[in-house]
């Protein structure tokens, strides 16, 4: 399949909907404010846009990659269908009763998030596949026929089905699902079969809920955003980015939309990959700040860390544990909300805090003046000179100074008796601090040392803050791609076509049966490749196989990668040794004497893309004619230094300018500390490094 010439991505996030524009003449790319009422509109006007700069047609556009916050966004906010839930009975409340953990130890009062579904709406059926796929006891035709009678009477949107061990055998939630689609063809129907057909109920059953709760909202959205497409003379074929980072069709994402929950967040992770590949850099730690919130990601041998489990809607100041667990392959980050919009406010100790409210596109930072009231970070980077007023967004939004210190002013400083820009401070300081904390708990997490690793930022808050987040995680270098400001968008147009098939088969690694492994993975590959091929024809490819695996009385796995082959039973000590290197990876030893077992596998069929080119990399170079000295607040320094403002399109290879310095574009504006020296590199991109450090 040939890819075409003119591709366009588009990520709609909480503030800005994003657009790069890849054409015969490079890249053009725009930022319009999100469309809260009606999302697709500022897509199509962000197409138009970066169409008119293109001197295209909208006619000659050949593609559209898009990713979108809808379903993560309907979760947090419980706007999806009316949905009833059919499980095995003695199952109706795992949902609810959850796992043991304790997101917060000691809160005596803690409260729970509420399951999507309430009781009375989750009904059981009296039947039981065993682990192994044995029918313990079968489904009566006559209990699968008063089901459809309560459900029809339910007048519900969408049913979900969950069985026990329907991993192993699909039969009963098949024949639930046939006899309700014969009586109300029209219904939203998903089973966990297809949806996470993997071990461990909790996560399985929220994972086919969360589909089936979004889903007519979902394909509701698609169907007309590919008819208003068509209607505006775009007639392409529309392909959405997955959370595990690669391209599925539209019509798969409006089958399987739990798949959608991080897409935007990874196209980002996909393009800060690309960048390290380039430059040859083997620890990344890839920032991703945008209007509402911030992602970091490890990157680590050119691929973003991945994981087959994701906490979505996290309801208690975003502690893990305290959301939903779903299972569907994802680009493994951590996220918070702290982003551009992310309003500030004064805590009950007198504390200056900020987020996880933000202003979004509407109202917006005060600064707009589109009617936002509330201090937010970029009202406070504005006021501490590290944004130009006339400048923003390319010119098409201006701020106004005076509306931010207005809101500072009179919901922080005057209640903490300090100045403006005093609060100013506490606010990025704050934010930087968060964002900061949480890249050590990631890093540390995954057992890595953060002062070995280069940091790629990008997004339309990251270069505003990244070099304030290096010095104070160690970092020495840093890198601010080209087009960093739309990076999660530019990273739609580097995605494979993809697609990742998951299956229960629990093993004890003593007892390996390579058959039944062999039987279920040629059955994955089928499943994957067939995905696949719906997007990328006879592309070649390639695939990935991965065990989860763990030792006896342990409750979680670990990812082992494996080659793929056909497996035979001696083949056990090559995974054995596979499954220690990884354990000692992550938890710096082994185990002795402990059994092991195989409870998942994963295999991800993907296109092949071509060699990232690298990158002539430069430390240091002549220095560049700034346009103008202007000042802006240092936070290590904690004093206003006098700046160099630079355009970014004169940083070309070799061109070198010390900090402190202001980098402007049209997206976003990079600010060089005191501390470190930008140099321009071979593909466009800034290098940041810390000065007195080696090249």
């Amino acid at each position: 399949m040939s890819i075409p010439m003119n591709r366009i991505g588009v990520d709609i996030g909480g503030t800005f909907t994003d657009v790069a524009l890849s054409h015969t003449g490079g890249l053009s790319t725009c930022k319009v404010l999100t469309n809260y009422a009606q999302p697709e509109q500022a897509i199509l006007d962000g197409i138009g846009i970066a169409a008119e700069k293109a001197g295209l047609a909208l006619s000659e556009i050949g593609q559209v990659i898009h990713g979108t916050t809808l379903v993560t966004n309907a979760l947090i906010e419980r706007r999806g269908a009316k949905l009833a839930f059919i499980t095995t009975e003695g199952f109706r409340d795992v949902i609810e009763m959850r796992s043991e953990n304790r997101f917060e130890q000691y809160d005596l009062n803690l409260t729970l998030p509420k399951p999507l579904v309430p009781r009375e709406h989750r009904f059981t059926l009296n039947e039981r596949m065993g682990p192994s796929g044995e029918v313990l006891m079968p489904l009566d035709a006559a209990e699968v026929d008063r089901m459809v009678q309560t459900v029809l009477a339910g007048d519900f949107e969408a049913v979900a089905i969950g069985l026990m061990h329907s991993y192993a055998n699909d039969a009963h939630e098949k024949q639930m699902a046939d006899a309700l689609r014969t009586a109300a063809p029209d219904l939203s129907i998903s089973i966990s079969s297809v949806i996470s057909p993997q071990m461990r109920e909790l996560p399985r059953f929220n994972t086919v809920i969360a589909n089936a709760y979004v889903q007519p909202q979902v394909a509701d959205y698609l169907g007309r955003l590919v008819d208003r497409l068509k209607d505006a003379g775009v007639d392409a074929p529309v392909f959405m980015l997955h959370s595990g980072g690669g391209l599925i069709s539209v019509d798969v994402a409006a089958e399987q939309p739990v798949r959608l929950l991080e897409s935007g967040p990874a196209g980002g992770a996909i393009f800060a990959a690309d960048f390290a590949r380039g430059h040859g850099l083997d620890s990344v730690l890839s920032f991703d700040m945008g209007g509402t919130t911030a992602k970091i990601c490890l990157i680590e041998d050119g691929e973003p860390k991945t994981a087959n489990t994701f906490e979505v809607a996290r309801t208690y100041r975003f502690k893990k544990g305290s959301g939903m667990t779903v299972s569907t392959p994802v680009v493994e980050m951590v996220e918070i909300g702290a982003g551009g919009g992310s309003i500030a406010s004064i805590d009950s100790l007198g504390r200056i805090q900020v987020g996880p409210r933000s202003a979004a596109s509407e109202p917006g930072p005060a600064c707009y003046g589109r009617g936002g009231e509330e201090p937010t970070v970029t009202d406070a980077n504005l006021l501490l000179g590290r944004l130009d007023p006339d400048n923003f967004a390319g010119g098409a939004i201006p701020l106004t100074t005076e509306a931010s210190e207005t809101a500072v002013t009179a919901k922080l400083a005057s209640h903490l008796d300090m100045s403006a820009s005093d609060a100013a401070f506490g606010v990025t300081e704050m934010v930087d601090e968060n964002m900061a904390n949480a890249a050590r708990v990631h890093t540390v997490e995954n057992g890595r040392d953060i002062e070995h690793f280069t940091m790629i930022g990008f997004g339309g808050g990251a270069p505003l803050h990244a070099c304030r987040l290096c010095e104070k995680l160690g970092i020495k270098e840093l890198i601010i791609p080209p087009g960093a400001g739309v990076g999660s968008a530019i990273g739609f147009l580097k995605a494979p076509f993809s697609y990742e098939a998951t299956r229960g088969l629990f093993q004890r690694l003593e007892g390996f049966d390579a058959s039944a492994v062999n039987a279920a993975l040629v059955e994955l590959e089928e499943e994957a490749t067939a995905f696949v091929s719906a997007g990328a024809g006879e592309a070649e490819t390639t695939t990935r196989l991965t065990a989860f695996m763990r030792y006896s009385g342990q409750g979680w796995e670990i990812p082992v990668v494996l080659p793929y082959q056909t497996f035979a039973d001696s083949d056990r000590i090559k995974i054995l040794t596979a499954f220690e290197a990884a354990y000692r990876t992550l938890f710096g030893r082994v185990i002795e004497g402990l059994g092991i077992e195989i409870t998942n596998w994963s295999l991800v069929v993907a296109s092949v893309l071509p060699d990232t080119a690298p990158v002539t990399r430069h430390a240091s170079g002549a220095a560049v004619t700034p346009n103008r000295t202007r000042q802006f607040f240092d936070a290590a320094l904690r004093k206003p230094v006098d700046a160099r403002e630079v355009e970014r399109s004169n940083m070309t290879p070799g061109q070198s300018v010390d900090g402190p310095a202001v980098i402007v574009e049209n997206e976003t504006t990079t600010i060089v500390t005191s501390a470190y020296r930008a140099v321009g590199q071979g593909d466009g991109s800034l290098r940041l490094i810390r000065k007195g450090e080696a090249s």
